[in-house]
């Protein structure tokens, strides 16, 4: 066994671009801080009965940093299950925590970095509690732990959703159709904001701003009545329906998160069945969650890997890395494995509303006059934007 000190890492819960760019940035930080690294297999699964671990090396990481995935796999499910719903608690078995603590100190483990979301880092506050050395990273395409402005992999799933509507915005504008994109997020609508607006959606419905069928389908027939025979809706699949609840494609279970998922078909099928308008659902899954990081989530996992190594060498344990642009900081994961939800009134919101997207909630513009000219327009709740009234368009 070697003398050195080691560095561990694991990669928990749903696999997300920008996995293996941590990897690499933390193996390369380390070997500069004169650590060696071993990845664990399987998430937490690999930390016991049976230890389950490679070596990270120069040689063994090369070529990953664009690739999607985990190299180390993952798992988000197994005994190491810490999260029920939203904010809810499991206590590990004890025996279970007792066999990590062997492990790490058994391999000599300086400090372990766990790389995750809310679950999996909820697995790591217990740890901590326990005396293990650990130091998180967030990991989620949802965006949605608190205490940082990102989460590494947020921007690829945005890019791949944005794509699809781009491709979705000339086949529902050849057809006059009403294209539906569900997209992932679970009690969070930060994807399908960001790439609604970057897709040029028309309205979005997020878990944040209750909406109703009534508003949605009256914004899809003043589209119309402008000349705009379609309609692109983003609809985040943690959207709670008008009359409560959500649409999930099983039951929860005591110890499992429910499976969220079908509610762009529910609302595809109910916008045909008010304005007898062709409707079509297209619903990206797990695309979101494969292929290669962007620029961006590439960076941002490498300053993560890094910044965990930098929390190691500063014995900073129980602390997570978090970004604040342009800087990256630290909070205790206690305080970061919270839910961070879009803020209706946010800026991104107020520039959407701004632009005329709906968000099926009968929003109104209250009316705003321009000093220079003295003609009203609107003014959209503060965003800071004006304009006058346009002229509907007359029919070819």
């Amino acid at each position: 066994m070697s003398g050195t000190p080691r560095i561990g890492i694991l990669t928990a819960g749903g696999d997300c671009p920008g996995l293996n760019a941590v990897i690499r940035g933390v193996v390369k930080s380390a070997n500069t801080h004169g650590y060696d690294v071993v990845g664990f297999l399987k998430g937490y699964e690999g930390l016991v009965d049976p230890v389950s671990y490679i070596p990270l090396t120069h040689k063994t990481t090369t070529g990953i940093l664009s690739q999607g995935g985990t190299i180390l796999g993952s798992t988000n499910k197994g005994r190491f299950a810490a999260t029920v719903g939203v904010n809810d608690r499991l206590e590990l078995d004890p025996e279970l925590i007792a066999g990590v603590q062997t492990t790490v100190e058994h391999l000599n483990i300086a400090g372990l970095i766990c790389v995750g979301g809310d679950g999996s880092l909820a697995v790591a506050q217990q740890f901590h509690e326990h005396g293990i050395p650990v130091v998180g990273v967030p990991k989620t395409i949802d965006n949605d732990l608190s205490s940082t402005a990102f989460t590494f992999g947020f921007f690829s799933a945005v890019f791949c959703a944005t794509d699809a509507l781009d491709r979705l915005h000339t086949t529902a504008a050849s057809h006059e159709r009403v294209m539906v994109l569900e997209v992932m997020g679970r009690h969070a609508g930060w994807i399908a904001l960001y790439a609604g607006i970057a897709g040029g959606g028309d309205v979005i419905l997020i878990p944040e701003i209750p909406w109703t069928f009534e508003d949605v389908c009256q914004a899809i027939i003043r589209r119309e009545q402008r000349g705009r025979k379609f309609t692109l809706v983003v609809v985040a699949e943690g959207a709670e329906l008008p009359e409560g609840g959500f649409v999930t494609q099983d039951k929860a279970e005591s110890q499992k998160q429910v499976r969220l998922g079908g509610i762009g078909n529910f609302v595809g099928k109910e916008i045909e069945k008010r304005l007898g308008k062709e409707t079509r659902t297209v619903v990206l899954g797990h695309l979101q969650r494969g292929g290669n990081p962007t620029t961006f989530d590439r960076v941002l996992a490498t300053q993560y890997g890094a910044h965990a190594v930098r929390l190691i060498v500063e014995k900073k344990f129980g602390h997570m890395v978090t970004f604040h642009p342009p800087d990256m900081n630290d909070v205790p994961i206690i305080d970061a494995i919270k839910l961070s939800s879009v803020c209706p009134n946010c800026s991104a919101v107020q520039a959407a509303r701004a632009l005329g997207v709906c968000f099926g909630d009968n929003y109104h513009e209250p009316p705003f006059r321009c000093p220079d000219d003295g003609e009203t327009a609107t003014m959209n709740g503060g965003a800071g934007f004006c304009s006058l009234p346009l002229p509907l368009p007359t029919s070819p």
